[in-house]
């Protein structure tokens, strides 16, 4: 893998990973309601219980791509960073500028 790429990936993993960071610290802080308890309306307790639920979701997906992230960054350290985990082929650039954390080539991702 040239260089240059290496370190394009290396900064776009690196961006990403500060982003989902503080989406979640943002998301953690409404999930405490920084904004203070529960309204006593009930139908307004209602509609802060809902976001609830997207909130959990957003946590959820966040940290599934941060988990995602640190293995690619990791991939990058040891030298695997860019090779199928399927079939050992090499993942082509434009599949990893896309998706910068993808494990599979196309095709196997496609047979997946």
């Amino acid at each position: 893998m040239q260089e240059a790429f290496r370190k394009e990936i290396e900064t776009t993993l690196r961006e990403s990973r500060a982003e989902w960071e503080k989406r979640l610290q943002a998301i953690q802080a409404d999930r405490r309601r920084r904004g203070g308890a529960l309204e006593q309306d009930f139908e307004e307790q209602a509609v802060q219980r809902e976001n609830d639920d997207t909130l959990d979701a957003l946590d959820t997906r966040g940290r599934q791509e941060l988990r995602e992230i640190d293995a690619a960054l990791d991939r990058l350290s040891k030298g695997s960073f860019g090779r199928c985990g399927k079939c050992g082929k090499t993942i082509s650039n434009d599949r990893l500028r896309a998706e910068p954390t993808a494990e599979t080539c196309v095709a196997c991702a496609t047979r997946a």
